[in-house]
């Protein structure tokens, strides 16, 4: 049943004329016709009846536009409730990433948040992503893009933006193309001092029996691929750090299919997701 078909028989209903119901809702005569007799083919009763002088509300019809008048109400209503949200809906909203997700995930987040609620400021600090979690737990960002790990706090709702999966790159001079070319006894490799990559690829050596020979362990994955890059080592990183590398083209990179990938997403207070700018953001996954 068509909102509009609802409004050409409310307006008939009160006109009981065709033809001046037809020409205010910018319809044909034969075209309002037809909507009315689908309305009365869906509810099984006449809603009018018409002669060549005359048109009157059957008493299903008089019922039916009780429903008819509540029906159109509610959905003004509605309207009108969600365009008052829509543009009365302001304030500041805290955010903390790193780098990398800024320019990888967050232009996406804020063009759909700025397309919906044009009034609400984003306050963006961006750093070590080892930091998101923290910043959030202590009030210094009201959101923040993190990597969801065993360990993930639980008065923090996290919710995934995508999987993330970690590469091995290493130096072009090498000529390495595939993981089972490379000699692990043979070359250094650059790992990560802390964080959720840290625990992966530890665990991926394991798995594996390999013990690597440590060139350095570094914090950021960005200084990874500058390491990998002058030739020092080789490493892992997650794929979306390489793609916004500006030293990429002196890597290769190599997939890894059995290493874990990350889940990346947005994190905040359990107990602040019904404040209505924490919801706004939380909207947009489901758009």
């Amino acid at each position: 049943m068509e909102l509009k078909a609802l409004q050409m028989f409310r307006h008939l209903a009160k006109s009981l004329h065709f033809s001046k119901t037809a020409q205010a809702m910018f319809v044909s005569p034969p075209t309002l016709s037809r909507a009315i007799s689908r309305l009365e083919e869906e509810c099984g009763a006449a809603l009018f009846v018409r002669n060549n002088r005359s048109v009157k509300l059957t008493a299903a019809g008089q019922r039916f536009l009780e429903f008819a008048d509540l029906t159109i109400n509610e959905w003004l209503q509605v309207r009108a409730d969600i365009g008052q949200q829509q543009t009365q809906l302001s304030g500041c909203l805290s955010l903390y990433c790193s780098v990398t997700a800024s320019q990888s995930h967050l232009p996406t987040l804020l063009d759909k948040l700025y397309a919906q609620y044009p009034q609400i400021e984003i306050k963006l600090d961006t750093g070590d992503h080892s930091l998101a979690i923290d910043n959030v737990q202590q009030h210094k960002a009201d959101l923040a893009i993190t990597i969801h790990t065993p360990e993930f706090p639980s008065h923090l709702s996290f919710i995934q933006l995508e999987e993330v999966p970690l590469v091995l790159i290493v130096p072009k001079s090498l000529q390495v193309s595939h993981i089972d070319e490379v000699k692990w006894h043979e070359h250094s490799v650059v790992m990560p001092a802390r964080g959720p990559s840290k625990r992966i690829i530890n665990h991926w050596f394991a798995e594996h029996g390999v013990k690597p020979r440590v060139y350095a362990s570094v914090s950021g994955n960005e200084a990874i691929v500058s390491m990998v890059a002058l030739g020092l080592a080789i490493g892992f990183v997650p794929q979306i750090v390489l793609d916004n590398s500006v030293a990429k083209s002196k890597v290769t990179s190599i997939e890894v299919k059995d290493i874990e990938a990350y889940s990346l997403g947005i994190c905040f207070l359990r107990e602040r997701e019904n404040e209505a700018l924490i919801r706004a953001m939380i909207e947009l996954f489901d758009t």
